[in-house]
């Protein structure tokens, strides 16, 4: 394919037919990226694509087993970690690893802390100086306070800072924005573009196209462990990058249907939890998928956790087909009909260390179960054809679940559900985390589950998703449903007005 790129200029690092494999398993065929100082380069690419191994490379977890490797116009060949650093890179994770107990200043410079003349270390030298990388980062931040308790974004700022300190040339942004919020975000965004102008090479790696499309500058796309092409991001679309990721174009990621409307299945009816939602009151239909719409923190995710038992509600009523539901009872909700799939599928829908098929199976283990013994064999069977309805890609059913994508890893949670043939099913943030290949699969699913006669509750925080697959959004904001809009009301503007507390626009 034809590739657009910037302005000449000399790679900081440049990576170029870079070859990993695991035994027979090719992880990277043709590993190739090149990083500029000055700028911003997003990497995208499915799940499976290689960007993680590729990463790892770049980090000095993996040494490539063939392919060229320069930094700053010098061969490399790390054997460690500590070599990728030594040469002024350093990865920041989506999760950052501190030392609860240790300070912020500490945090940044353990093992390299500095000394006063006694060879002692010199605590006043160190806040002062973690102090100043947080004036050329722009963002307060106490040095003395305990790591202990910050948010995922303060100890990625913690991170940078300890990347600065290192005088870090290439910065790797690892989904770095997964777990913030639309503020931290925005001062993430601050941070990195501060770095880019004072000469920083960053590589940003994200699913979400609107993010790469307002920071990066370029685009370098991945798809089955090979390099496909790099582009000016001023010069290509979302549709474009869409192609190169996937290999074809998908012509409605978002492919919902027309569906025949049913009676009501789930009611929900002035539900309120005291000081979190106050109120809700709402219908979900046999064939609609209703959508809570609204920002992080507004209520949404805790409304779908009372509906299904997991929190008490401390008024109000939840009945599927006119049966009233007891509170704070989840055993009953799945009695009832109704499924959850969480917002955390690793600590919330799955059991990591355990196989696919057992996951698959955990709803129904009243069913392979007999004294205590549970049948291996039905199991299996179960989960093997729920696998296949759901195209799961998995080596066998005795898979831990963990070595799975993360999209493959949400089909298993869906699974799991779906095996217990619910009436009603509640999914929170159907495609966080999971590749645009992946996303389109799961929307089609949810389409299909709905034509089929499902009543879902779908919560997400993509506004394309709840306008593309929702026949009623429901938006909330601060503990309450601020707009009802249907399908052809809701816009991206109505939306936005409703979960800000505007009364401009809602309806």
């Amino acid at each position: 394919m034809q590739v657009s790129t910037a302005p000449d200029s000399t790679p900081v690092l440049s990576l170029t037919g870079a070859l990993k494999t695991f035994g027979p398993v090719v992880a990277l065929a043709d590993g190739t990226i090149e990083l500029r100082a000055g700028e911003i380069l997003a990497l995208c690419g499915e799940n499976g694509a290689g960007k993680s191994t590729l990463v790892k490379i770049l980090a000095g977890v993996h040494s490539p087993d063939a392919g060229q490797f320069t930094v700053e116009g010098n061969q490399c060949s790390f054997k460690s970690v500590a070599d990728s650093k030594a040469m002024g890179i350093s990865v920041i994770y989506q999760e950052p690893t501190l030392f609860p107990d240790l300070s912020v200043a500490e945090n940044i410079f353990i093992g390299r802390q500095p000394k006063n003349r006694l060879g002692l270390i010199d605590h006043a030298l160190m806040r002062r100086n973690a102090a100043a990388l947080f004036v050329r980062l722009g963002v307060p931040m106490d040095p003395a306070r305990s790591a202990e308790g910050l948010s995922i974004a303060d100890q990625q700022l913690i991170e940078i800072a300890k990347a600065i300190s290192l005088d870090a040339k290439v910065l790797v942004m690892d989904e770095p924005t997964a777990a913030l919020s639309g503020s931290e975000v925005r001062r993430l965004f601050g941070v990195a573009r501060s770095l880019r102008d004072a000469g920083a090479a960053i590589l940003f790696i994200s699913h979400r196209f609107d993010e790469v499309f307002e920071l990066c500058d370029r685009i370098t796309v991945m798809r089955d462990g090979r390099y496909i092409g790099t582009h000016l991001t001023a010069t290509v679309s979302v549709e474009d990058i869409v192609r190169d990721m996937v290999g074809r174009d998908i012509d409605a990621l978002y492919p919902r249907t027309e569906t025949v409307i049913g009676e009501v299945v789930l009611s929900v009816d002035k539900l309120s939890r005291k000081g979190v939602f106050s109120n809700i009151s709402f219908e979900v239909r046999a064939g609609e998928i209703v959508a809570l719409a609204g920002l992080v923190g507004a209520g949404r995710t805790e409304v779908a956790r009372a509906i299904f038992g997991i929190d008490k509600s401390t008024s109000g009523h939840v009945t599927v087909h006119n049966t009233a539901l007891p509170v704070g009872n989840p055993r009953a909700a799945i009695a009832a009909g109704i499924g959850f799939v969480p917002e955390d599928r690793r600590k919330q829908g799955l059991v990591m260390d355990l196989s696919v098929a057992r996951n698959t199976a955990l709803t129904l283990r009243h069913k392979f179960s007999r004294f205590g013994l549970i049948n291996s064999r039905a199991e299996k069977q179960t989960a093997a054809t729920w696998s296949r309805k759901l195209q799961v890609k998995t080596s066998s059913m005795d898979q831990p679940v963990s070595t799975l994508s993360g999209g493959n890893q949400q089909k298993v949670v869906l699974a799991k559900w779906l095996a217990t043939e619910p009436q009603v099913l509640i999914i929170d943030e159907p495609t966080r985390g999971i590749d645009v290949g992946t996303k389109a699969e799961v929307h089609r699913l949810i389409n299909e589950l709905a034509g089929h006669g499902m009543a879902i509750l779908m919560i997400s925080s993509e506004l394309p998703e709840v306008l593309g697959m929702a026949d009623t959004v429901l938006v909330m904001h601060e503990g309450l449903i601020t707009a009802r809009l249907d399908r052809d009301s809701a816009s991206p503007e109505a939306v936005m007005h409703a979960a800000t507390g505007s009364k401009e626009k809602n309806s």
